[in-house]
């Protein structure tokens, strides 16, 4: 069996990756993909996320980043890897490059890839500008989270960072316009997942 493919939509508060992610899994439907989200996805996950994001602690840079990790690693272990192997399609909303932007960029820590997390095949990057992203927040009334309430100057450097990481692995990333029709972003989604599932049908 063919091992599966790994896609994982990133991007700034408000850029309208969700949606993106909706429209991804409606499309593929018959193909059963498989959809988890940053933190979360397993019971550690959750109750991580519940600390992380909605805990009201003041939580040092470093142990976020560590907790975020934590996450993800059995994340990886309980629902990634496996599905991967069975040769599903997994979509992730949020993965590593958010630790590597926002505690690495946003928070000025040195962030590594570990050598453990397995690399996606596809990163979509739906870029807005951070101001665009708060004001859809600010009319969606979305309860911000702990992340959510940081900063614009904040989340501006997170957005350079994931443009900075963008730029370095081309191949992976496909940066996309969030400020374009959520259809016409989906256009440019599928164009890139059909071309990616053509190529693993021809192996």
């Amino acid at each position: 069996m063919s091992r599966g493919l790994f896609v994982t939509f990133e991007g700034t508060e408000g850029s309208g990756k969700t949606t993106q992610i909706e429209l991804l899994r409606q499309a593929l439907v018959t193909r059963g993909p498989v959809l988890v989200r940053e933190p979360g996805g397993t019971e550690l996950g959750e109750r991580m996320r519940d600390v992380l994001l909605f805990g009201g602690m003041d939580l040092h840079p470093e142990a976020e980043m560590y907790l975020f990790m934590a996450a993800r690693g059995q994340l990886i272990h309980e629902v990634i890897e496996p599905s991967l192997a069975a040769g599903r399609i997994v979509i992730a909303d949020r993965y590593h490059d958010s630790t590597l932007a926002y505690q690495g960029g946003g928070r000025g820590l040195s962030v590594h890839w570990p050598p453990s997390f397995p690399k996606p095949d596809i990163t979509f990057l739906v870029s807005v500008p951070v101001e665009v992203g708060h004001t859809r927040q600010l009319l969606a009334g979305k309860r911000p989270d702990r992340v959510e309430r940081e900063s614009l100057e904040f989340h501006q450097r997170v957005s350079d960072e994931y443009h900075r990481l963008a730029a370095a692995e081309q191949k992976r990333f496909t940066v996309v316009d969030g400020t374009q029709a959520p259809a016409q972003v989906h256009a440019m989604v599928m164009a890139r997942i059909e071309g990616a599932l053509a190529g693993s049908a021809r192996r």
